[in-house]
C-alpha cells in the first residue's frame, strides 16, 4: 500500500458503520494505508463519489453491508478501482462469500496485504448486484424491513418481520425466457445469485461462487407457509433444489416477467421491476480478498 490513497466509505446508517468509525480510521493510520473522505455534508451517491476522485485515489474502501456495496459498484465498474470490504453491516453476506474475516482488524489486514481478485457482477435491467436478486417474498422483506429494525434487532430483525410476512404470503405467476426456452411457473419466490450467500444466511446455491461465471436462479413453488418453513434448512445450507417444489439451474442470461410489475431486490435494495432481463459480468470488478 505504499505510495496509495484509498477512498474511505462508511455507512453510518450500517448496523456498526457510525460507532466503527474512529476505530476504521486508526486501524488504516497504523496499516500504513492513507485515506481520504468525502467533506461532511456533500449530497453525492458512493458511487458518484468514486467516480469524482479518478486519478486522485488508488483503490475504494466501503464499511456497511451488502446494500452499502451495492450503491457503490456501479462507481467501481465504470472506473475500475479494487474494492476492500470493511463488513459493519447486519448480515455481511458478500464478505461470508469470498471468506472475509468479519473482525474489524483483520479485514483491514487483508486491504494492507494486497492481494486481490476479479469477481463477477450480475445485472438486473443494467443495475448490478453482488450476491442475489429476488422476486417475491424477498422482496416484500426488503420494503418491510426499515433501517430502524435493522440496527435494533439485527439478524433477529429478518426473523421478527419475515414470520409476519410469510403467513400471508401468496403465489404469483412469472414467465422465464432462459437458454432457448420459456416456462411459466407459479411461485413463492424466485431468486437470481451471483455469489453463495443472502438474506443473513441463505445460500443461493451450495457450490456457488462469485468468480464462477454463472447465475444461480431457483424458484419456490410452495404452496402453503409451513412448507416454506420445512424448506429453511436446506435453504440455508443450498441444497433446497433436491426438494420436488424447488426449481433450480444455472445460466448465463434469463428474462422474468410477471402479470403486474413486481419489486426486484438487489442486494437488499429494491432498485428495479419486473420485467427484468439479468445478464453476469465476468471478472467485473477486483476485491482485495485473504
Amino acid at each position: 500500500m505504499n505510495g496509495k490513497t484509498a477512498l474511505l466509505l462508511v455507512n453510518p446508517n450500517s448496523r456498526r458503520g457510525k460507532e466503527s468509525l474512529t476505530q476504521v480510521r486508526e486501524l488504516l493510520t497504523r496499516a500504513g494505508i492513507r485515506y481520504m473522505e468525502l467533506p461532511s455534508g456533500r449530497n453525492q451517491t458512493p458511487s458518484e463519489a468514486i467516480k469524482g476522485r479518478v486519478g486522485h485515489v488508488d483503490l475504494v474502501i466501503v464499511g456497511g453491508g451488502d446494500g452499502s456495496l451495492n450503491t457503490a459498484a456501479q462507481g467501481l465498474l465504470d472506473t475500475g478501482l479494487p474494492l476492500g470490504v470493511l463488513p459493519l453491516g447486519t448480515a455481511n453476506d458478500f464478505a461470508r462469500t469470498i471468506g472475509l474475516p468479519t473482525d474489524l482488524p483483520a479485514a483491514i489486514d487483508v486491504i494492507a496485504k494486497g492481494n486481490t481478485t476479479p469477481i463477477d457482477l450480475g445485472q438486473a435491467n443494467g443495475h448490478p448486484f453482488f450476491n442475489v436478486a429476488s422476486i417475491g417474498f424477498s422482496a416484500d422483506l426488503a420494503m418491510s424491513l426499515t433501517e430502524k429494525a435493522k440496527n435494533r434487532w439485527g439478524k433477529l430483525g429478518y426473523g421478527i418481520v419475515a414470520a409476519r410476512l410469510l403467513a400471508n404470503s401468496r403465489l404469483f405467476t412469472a414467465i422465464l425466457e432462459h437458454d432457448g426456452r420459456v416456462e411459466e411457473l407459479h411461485t413463492i419466490q424466485v431468486a437470481v445469485g451471483n455469489g453463495r450467500f443472502y438474506g443473513g444466511g441463505m445460500t443461493v446455491q451450495a457450490a456457488a461462487t462469485a468468480t464462477d461465471g454463472m447465475l444461480d436462479f431457483y424458484s419456490l413453488e410452495v404452496d402453503h407457509w409451513w412448507r416454506l418453513l420445512a424448506l429453511l434448512p436446506s435453504l440455508r445450507k443450498g441444497t433446497h433444489g433436491e426438494w420436488d417444489d424447488v426449481r433450480t439451474f444455472s445460466t448465463k442470461d434469463l428474462t422474468i416477467r410477471t402479470r403486474r410489475p413486481r419489486a426486484v431486490n438487489l442486494d437488499g435494495e429494491l432498485k428495479t421491476r419486473t420485467p427484468v432481463k439479468f445478464t453476469i459480468r465476468e471478472k467485473a470488478i477486483s476485491v482485495f480478498v485473504p
